[in-house]
């Protein structure tokens, strides 16, 4: 008989007090309308996806039809990309890869709660953004080598850094409408900083501290953020607190914070500024990546990699956790027309008995087949929601046709069935197993996600397995549909004898938080049913379910490991602390004793040393420590990610639990100067007539350098015109290498926007332009007309002014 459990979503106390946030609170939200770092990356990355797609469209004259705005979604984005390029996107790797970049970025507030730099506190500036150039530069760096999931892994932990400087400076308070691009292009100066010894606050006035900030401080235009400090009270004289809870500054003079990480943080009125202009930033990133990598392998970045739409795996299932996906060279496994194939029942019954199995069949589901495999006297009826039936006898029936192979039946559903509930019943006594599958669009994904309390409380990824008799957390992505909600999520185990239902959050994005109490031992299905409005399928609502093709196994192994840092340089020595621990109902046995089979891997097969077993000693508490040490060969490319694996087992019982780190191979940076563009000449014989101008060409020619101490131009493209580009390379005065730029094009388009990219990433751009003939002027050389800002736009010359000014003189007169 089946034992079934009801949960209540109970929060955490600490999650509902708004001064224990020490920062924009990394995945969930309490109060329902602060926005979170899951929400600023997620609106920041839907936007600037749609913005690429939309550009190739307009440069390949495609329509696109798409709004680009904060009402987007993943799957709308992934639709309209789909359509402009003539391949598919998988919906599901687009939803995978953007749970990486978020997951990421929420590590930050557990592997570095306490780094000021990190979070830009303590007014840690330069520190800061050295993290964010550093970051970038390792993810342009991962790009370039395939990289693509160790990218995003880089990507979020930057954006994290990025997005709390609008939460905790006063960027905001000054009045700026726009992000703070020196914090991105390193070779700008950080101006107007407030000194060490500038007082910046005053005493807040009881719990308002809407006007702590000093009135010089503002006039004067100084950048200044919150000390924070979790263990004294000590900060300089006259310096802003970050405030909260945790924070013990904020109650030494002046008191109170300046933080805007939600609505109910010392500066909460400005929480929404904040975070839209964390999002305006994280785009302006994105925007600096695009130009550095190129648009096709940026989607790629982004989760969205053209593929054939007639590519096929040969596996019946594809996994649903997002990080089971192979990620070595950031080839994950391919998606194609496979994430389609959707289970929506499968069980296994050993030993077997008699029992009926419903299943719901949806209007989006289509060639449905169901699968019984067990004993040639298995006997099985399926009956349909009109109420008609077909037995096992029947290989062609009024429900579906039949076929058998060996001890495996195949019954493939007509295509004119009608949804709703459907039956199996199955006699047999020997064991057995029956699946559902069929195509549909409509899919789920989902990752294990773990409390944490202190500074910053919240959840954040899970990669090992849930302890057994513990509390489990889901954060489940529905993908596929425009509007969808879901009504339940079970976990049952295999042979169907426990089940258990979870309790829901929404979260918006088709994205929800599931919470399971007192999971038991074993190994669990997932089990997900809803409601879908899919406006673009159907009118009316219609009822689904999917099942996850992973499990969820527990375990009463504890693997925990201590990481102070995640970046790693080519040719050191990293050692990473571990605890194994045994456990009883979820926590810690203080009097287990036992020895543990240890086992540590990496996904680069580098020099690794770990102990080959660890003994929980009688009074150790039931936990035992080591070592394991990783070396990154000095030929290791910067941006190459390295996962390491580290893995326990108890012997006596085959019991197996594991932890997992990620770390990024960054090689010191020197260069974060950006090209330089000087333009030599501008010629052309084009007339003010457009009549004529596919007959006439114009043609612009620029010097790119990167000085004598730069890596040297990489590469130069056309990001907006079109013409033919041609380049060769010369050796300046100065010994400096000089990339010379030729592009010619039709007197069609008279504008040209090219961007050269050193071997490091710094981008800069440069724009060129007719002058028509009525106008024509003897230009003269070396005179700089780029826009070396790495984030576009268009400059135009000094001398170029000073002729439209002559030129409107000499017609005025």
């Amino acid at each position: 008989m089946t034992a079934r459990l009801t949960v209540t979503l109970l929060m955490a106390v600490s999650l509902s007090l708004p001064g224990l946030i020490h920062s924009f609170q990394p995945l969930f939200t309490v109060d329902g309308k602060s926005s979170t770092h899951l929400h600023i990356t997620q609106r920041a990355v839907l936007r600037k996806t749609a913005e690429v797609c939309r550009d190739i469209a307009a440069s390949e004259g495609r329509d696109f039809s798409l709004t680009i705005d904060d009402s987007l979604s993943a799957d709308s984005v992934q639709r309209a990309c789909s359509s402009t390029g003539g391949s598919f996107f998988s919906s599901l790797r687009y939803y995978a890869s953007i749970a990486e970049m978020y997951f990421s970025n929420a590590k930050v507030d557990v592997a570095f709660a306490l780094s000021e730099k990190h979070h830009f506190d303590s007014e840690t500036f330069q520190k800061g953004r050295d993290l964010i150039t550093s970051g970038v530069a390792a993810v342009k760096s991962s790009v370039k080598s395939d990289n693509f999931v160790a990218g995003r892994w880089i990507l979020g932990q930057v954006c994290h850094t990025l997005q709390d400087f609008y939460s905790h400076s006063n960027w905001v308070e000054l009045g700026n409408t726009a992000p703070y691009s020196a914090l991105i292009t390193p070779d700008q100066p950080l101006e107007n900083l407030a000194g060490s010894s500038v007082p910046t606050c005053r005493n807040c006035k009881g719990q308002n501290c809407a006007d702590n900030l000093l009135p010089d401080l503002l006039q004067q235009g100084l950048l200044t953020s919150g000390y924070f400090n979790v263990f004294s009270s000590e900060k300089p004289q006259g310096k802003c607190s970050h405030g909260g809870f945790f924070d013990k500054t904020s109650n030494w003079d002046p008191v109170g914070g300046i933080n805007k990480d939600s609505i109910g943080s010392s500066h909460g009125s400005l929480h929404h500024t904040a975070a839209d202009l964390a999002v305006i930033a994280t785009m302006e990133l994105l925007e600096d990546i695009r130009l550095a990598v190129g648009d096709q392998n940026f989607l790629q970045l982004m989760g969205l990699s053209q593929s054939s739409a007639l590519c096929f795996i040969t596996k019946s299932t594809v996994k649903s956790v997002a990080f089971d996906i192979d990620s070595k060279r950031g080839t994950e496994q391919e998606l194609c027309l496979s994430e389609l194939q959707v289970t929506v029942l499968e069980v296994v019954k050993n030993p077997g008995k008699p029992d009926n199995f419903t299943f719901t069949v949806d209007g989006s589901l289509k060639n449905i087949i169901v699968y019984i495999k067990g004993a040639s006297s298995l006997t099985f009826k399926l009956r349909s929601p009109t109420g008609l039936s077909q037995s096992s006898s029947e290989t062609s029936g009024p429900l579906a046709s039949s076929t058998a192979t060996g001890n495996l039946r195949r019954l493939s559903l007509n295509a004119d069935n009608q949804t709703g509930s459907w039956q199996i019943t199955v006699n047999s006594n020997s064991p057995y197993s029956v699946k559902v599958a069929g195509q549909s669009s409509v899919n789920f994904l989902y990752n294990l996600v773990e409390a944490h309390e202190g500074v910053h409380a919240d959840f954040s990824l899970k990669e090992g397995r849930p302890l057994s008799g513990s509390n489990v957390s889901l954060m489940i992505s529905v993908t596929g549909s425009d509007i969808v909600k879901v009504t339940g999520v079970t976990l049952f185990s295999s042979s169907g004898s426990t089940e258990v239902d979870g309790s829901l959050q929404a979260l918006g994005g088709g994205n929800f938080f599931v919470a399971f109490t007192g999971i038991p031992a074993g190994e669990f299905e997932v089990l997900l049913k809803g409601e879908d409005s899919n406006s673009a399928t159907r009118s009316t609502t219609t009822s689904f379910q999917r099942q996850a093709s992973t499990r969820i196994k527990t375990s009463s192994i504890s693997v925990t490991t201590q990481v102070t840092n995640i970046n790693i340089e080519p040719g050191s020595t990293v050692s990473v602390p571990f605890t194994v621990a045994a456990t009883s109902n979820g926590v810690v046995n203080d009097s287990a004793t036992g020895t543990f089979t240890l086992r540590a891997n990496n996904d680069r097969s580098y020099a690794s040393t770990s102990p080959s077993t660890v003994t929980v000693a009688a009074g150790s508490g039931g936990t035992a420590n080591g070592t394991v040490t990783l070396t990154v060969p000095s030929s290791a490319a910067s941006g190459t990610g390295v996962t390491l694996t580290i893995e326990a087992e108890n012997v006596a019982d085959g019991d197996i639990n594991y932890a997992v780190v990620r770390f990024s191979v960054t090689a010191k940076v020197t260069d974060f100067s950006r090209p330089v563009c000087q333009e030599v000449r501008t010629t052309s014989n084009c007339s003010s007539s457009s009549s004529s101008c596919s007959s006439s060409q114009w043609e612009f020619v620029a010097n790119f350098t990167d000085g004598v101490n730069g890596t040297g131009i990489e590469n130069v493209n056309i990001r907006k015109g079109k013409g033919t580009l041609s380049r060769k390379t010369t050796a300046g005065e100065g010994g400096e290498e000089i990339t010379v730029v030729t592009f010619s094009a039709s007197c069609c388009k008279q504008t040209v926007e090219l961007t050269a990219i050193d071997k490091v990433g710094n981008v800069a751009t440069c724009v060129g332009q007719v002058r028509v003939k009525e106008m024509t002027a003897p230009a003269p050389a070396n005179r700089i007309v780029a826009n070396t800002t790495s984030t576009g736009g268009h400059t135009w010359s000094l001398a170029y002014h000073l002729w439209i000014i002559v030129a409107v003189s000499l017609l005025w007169n």
